[in-house]
């Protein structure tokens, strides 16, 4: 949890490292980012000193985005920035949703073999502008020690959903005495006292403070206020405090706690924690600006509901596909509206599809999708046909516009707004309160912009995933559905995507069977992890099987399926490995085009690796190749293992050792199902699908039926 107070563990050195380079850089917070899999999206795994949730706007961070981490990264340097003028100088658009005053140095994460991602530390803005060489080299030798544990760490480390919290190293600590001394003077004040740790959780709650907050003091400690109070999450709270987290200044702002109770917070950080200061006010010297209470909650009108708009439509940039989209609106929309459900819907062939929702019962929402888009009958339908939004302050009001609207959900006030981009409506936003709610005219300035906002991220995001749904359509309709029957050969096969699960690549895998007792193996990888890739890989595969099936010699077809590729002029090489068995004989005849060598286990459970001749890849258009040919005996029993080099390639691990370790295993699981081995070896080499490449394994075993 992002409060605990428990100091990283020696079972988490990257925790640990953390740590330490936020101590001995003297900085007040550090951020552990690491790539994704696709190295696309810099991803926040572990911070130190200030709560996870603070950050939850920088969870993921676009590495092709301006901004000084993504730049870190790209550009393999350290980054400084000494204050926020100099921040929205150099990088305008992220200084935009970062309206705080504190200093930061990024360390790229440069391992041997791969770029693991950044190193983010962050000081108050009262430091020296200057960054001293002293300084600069205490950065670069944290950012080192993390990268050389990432070096070590086989498989490489899986990204959390969410990131960790790592307490700080503390020089001291106080006494106990002290301490009890502090907390009864502090219980004698008339005026409300909560202090909270690093991680953001509640450990001191003074009687007044218990009694203004409205919430035994039980129930407040070892909790976040925002988790314990839900009327403090809101954007202008959480403001607030990330804003004297990073800053370290005094902080004060305006609450309202329903019902009618305004509170004064005064917010005070330093490296042990934060401590809040609660007092009431009087009716009469409640703020006067905001007319709602939904207002007051989202601080001064003007400068919030501009930076909320600001804050929203750079974090729109930012995803990528229509579940980003959806998640991002539920997760930042809903808290500052205090609403209490949303549903995202897009319009085909007249009727309304829901792509996304919360705060509504699953069944209800099934009877929603699917309804036709008719203006008449539903205010979704009305705002799809006119473009306009539409308010509802309660059921009575939806009653006299709609009175066919389906009464189905708990749901007592809407907001209807049409997603309108490129003059078309594509899709309508419903914003739902569980209560009757009055929209102020505030309240409908904001939300007219701000649906088209998600209007054009939706848009696009539909446009991503529906080239990428085409191009994995493309890669499964070229892969073979099944694999034939051969008398006499049992045969298990596994083809794994990259754990990313957006990429494509060019991983294939065929049996052919030639004539009553031989049949023919291929396994291949294609350069590229694209459509290209995945079109190619069927040629190729469809080139094999002509030649494989008109007769020629192992080593003819590798030879033909290259000659082809140079006439079409593929501009990308094929690795391929073609197994010629012939069950009667009792022979493998194996060619390779450089792909990594089969493993073969004998009837004795005995395994190791094929050593082979390869030739060239297929398609690098150099001369006329040669692929010579290696023939083993393949009896009952023994087994032959092709695989894609996914399976065997780990950072950081040296792939002979991974391959040594695939065939120890392989020996030791004889008494396996073929079906269970192939996961078996899977999961061996790839455990939590880790993985970063595709895979494809074969297994051919012969058995006595031929």
């Amino acid at each position: 949890m992002s409060g605990s107070d428990r100091r990283p563990a020696a079972t988490d050195p990257l925790g640990e490292a953390l740590a330490a380079a936020v101590h001995r850089t003297g900085a007040r917070a550090g951020c552990l980012y690491l790539l994704d899999q696709a190295d696309s999206v810099l991803c926040l795994v572990a911070m130190c000193g200030a709560p996870v949730e603070t950050f939850r706007p920088w969870w993921r961070v676009r590495l092709a985005s301006p901004g000084p981490t993504p730049d870190a990264v790209r550009e393999d340097r350290l980054v400084w920035v000494s204050c926020q003028e100099e921040f929205t100088r150099r990088y305008p658009r992220a200084a935009a949703v970062t309206p705080y005053r504190l200093a930061f140095a990024v360390a790229p994460l440069r391992g041997v073999r791969h770029r693991w991602g950044a190193l983010l530390l962050m000081w108050p803005s009262s430091r020296p502008a200057r960054l001293a060489l002293r300084e600069r080299g205490r950065i670069t030798s944290g950012a080192r020690h993390i990268t050389r544990i990432l070096d070590e760490t086989a498989p490489a480390p899986v990204i959390p959903d969410r990131p960790r919290f790592v307490a700080p190293h503390h020089a001291d600590a106080r006494q106990a005495p002290a301490e009890l001394t502090a907390a009864h003077l502090v219980e004698r004040l008339p005026l409300g006292a909560l202090a909270l740790d690093l991680g953001g959780r509640i450990t001191f709650v003074n009687t007044a403070a218990a009694e203004l907050l409205g919430r035994p003091t039980e129930l407040l400690l070892g909790t976040q206020p925002w988790e314990s109070l839900p009327w403090l999450d809101t954007v202008a709270c959480m403001d607030a405090y990330r804003a004297a987290v990073t800053s370290r200044e005094p902080f004060a702002l305006t609450v309202l706690r329903p019902p009618a109770q305004w509170l004064d917070l005064r917010l005070h950080t330093d490296e042990s924690g934060t401590s809040i200061l609660v007092t009431p006010r009087r009716t009469a010297d409640r703020p006067s600006e905001p007319t709602d209470a939904r207002d007051a909650l989202a601080g001064a009108p003007g400068r919030n509901r501009i930076h909320l708009l600001v804050y929203l439509a750079a974090a729109l940039t930012e995803t990528v596909s229509v579940r980003d989209v959806v998640d991002l609106v539920a997760d930042q929309i809903l808290p500052p509206f205090d609403a209490h459900g949303m549903i995202m819907s897009t319009v085909e062939a007249n009727r309304i599809q829901i792509i996304g929702h919360q705060g509504y019962d699953p069944n209800v929402v099934e009877q929603f999708d699917g309804l036709p888009a008719d203006a008449d009958l539903t205010p979704a339908g009305r705002a799809l046909a006119t473009g306009l939004p539409s308010y509802f302050a309660d059921r009575a009001e939806l009653s006299r516009t709609h009175p066919e609207a389906p009464q189905i959900s708990d749901k007592q006030a809407w907001a209807f707004l049409p997603l309108i981009t490129s003059g078309r409506p594509i899709g309508c936003f419903v914003l739902a309160y569980d209560r009757p709610h009055r929209f102020t005219a505030s309240e409908r300035s904001i939300l007219t912009p701000l649906a088209a906002l998600i209007a054009q991220a939706l848009d696009r995001a539909r446009l991503y995933d529906a080239k990428h749904s085409l191009a994995h359509a493309l890669q499964r309709t070229l892969l073979p559905p099944a694999l034939p029957a051969v008398t006499g050969l049992d045969v298990a096969a596994r083809y794994l995507p990259a754990s990313h699960g957006i990429d494509i690549g060019g991983d294939f895998y065929d049996l052919i069977r030639l004539t009553d007792t031989t049949a023919a193996a291929i396994i291949g990888d294609v350069q590229g992890h694209d459509v290209t890739a995945a079109a190619l890989m069927g040629q190729v595969r469809t080139a094999v099987h002509s030649h494989a099936t008109a007769g020629a010699t192992p080593d003819q077809v590798l030879a033909r399926t290259d000659r082809d590729l140079n006439d079409l002029r593929a501009s990308r090489f094929v690795s391929c490995l073609y197994a010629h068995i012939d069950l009667a004989r009792h022979q493998v005849t194996l060619a390779s085009a450089g792909h990594p060598p089969p493993l073969v286990r004998h009837p004795d459970n005995q395994a190791h690796t094929v050593d082979l001749d390869p030739g060239p890849p297929l398609g690098i258009g150099v001369g006329t190749p040669s692929y010579p040919l290696t023939a083993l005996p393949l009896a009952d029993g023994a087994l032959l293992a092709l695989y894609t080099d996914g399976l065997v390639e780990i950072p950081g691990t040296d792939i002979g050792r991974t391959t040594d370790d695939l065939a120890q295993h392989l020996g030791k699981a004889s008494d396996l199902p073929l079906h269970d081995l192939v996961n078996s070896l899977v999961h061996r080499t790839r455990p939590a699908n880790g993985h970063t490449d595709d895979i494809a394994l074969l297994l051919l075993r012969p058995t006595s039926g031929a």
